[in-house]
C-alpha cells in the first residue's frame, strides 16, 4: 500500500492542532502550584488561537478579556526559528517563532501547535524571499495602488536594462 502525501497548503492552517491542548495541560501540571488557574487562562488561549495566512503576510490572533492580533507582512520577515522542548518532541508540536527588524529582543509572532513546522518553515522563507525580490522572477506581482504604480514602473525600466545589455551583449 502506498502512501500518498498531500501537498503543503499553509492557508489551510487556521488553527492550532489539538495536541497543542495537551501540552498545555501537561506543562500546567508540571511547571505549576496554581494548575487550575494556569490551565483556565491556556484553554481561553487555545481556544481563541488563530492563523492566516494570505499572500501578503501572516496574521496571528487570540485573548477573551484582552484581544491580541499581529499582522506580519512577508517583506518584513528577518528570520524564522522552529523550536521544539521535549514534550513538544513528544507530542510532535513545534513554536516556529518568526523575527522582524523591530529591535526587540524576542521573536515578534510565535506560531504554536504546528505538526508541519518544516514545511511551513520552507513556506515563510520562499514567501520572505520572494517579497523582497531575491528570487528569479522577471516582475513582481503588483496590485494597483500609487506605491505598486512606482514599483510597476521601476520594473519595466529594469527589464528594459536588462534586455538593452542583453541586446548590446549579443551585437559585440
Amino acid at each position: 500500500m502506498s502512501r500518498t502525501q498531500t501537498p503543503f497548503d499553509p492557508q489551510a492552517i487556521t488553527r492550532p492542532d489539538p495536541v497543542l491542548m495537551t501540552y498545555y495541560i501537561v506543562v500546567s501540571v508540571l511547571t505549576t502550584v496554581a494548575f487550575p488557574v494556569a490551565i483556565i487562562v491556556l484553554w481561553c488561549k487555545y481556544h481563541t488561537l488563530q492563523y492566516r495566512f494570505d499572500d501578503k503576510g501572516i496574521s496571528m490572533s487570540w485573548g477573551v478579556l484582552f484581544r491580541r492580533e499581529i499582522y506580519l507582512t512577508y517583506r518584513r520577515i528577518q528570520d524564522i526559528h522552529v523550536t521544539r522542548n521535549i514534550l513538544h518532541r513528544w507530542l510532535g508540536l513545534a513554536t516556529i517563532s518568526v523575527q522582524t527588524a523591530s529591535g526587540s529582543a524576542g521573536a515578534e509572532m510565535n506560531i504554536e501547535g504546528i505538526l508541519q513546522a518544516e514545511a511551513l518553515r520552507d513556506y515563510l522563507y520562499a514567501q520572505m524571499r520572494g517579497a523582497r525580490g531575491d528570487a528569479d522572477e522577471e516582475t513582481p506581482a503588483v496590485a494597483g495602488d500609487a506605491g505598486d504604480e512606482t514599483l510597476k514602473v521601476l520594473c519595466e525600466i529594469r527589464d528594459e536594462v536588462r534586455r538593452l545589455a542583453r541586446q548590446g551583449r549579443a551585437e559585440a
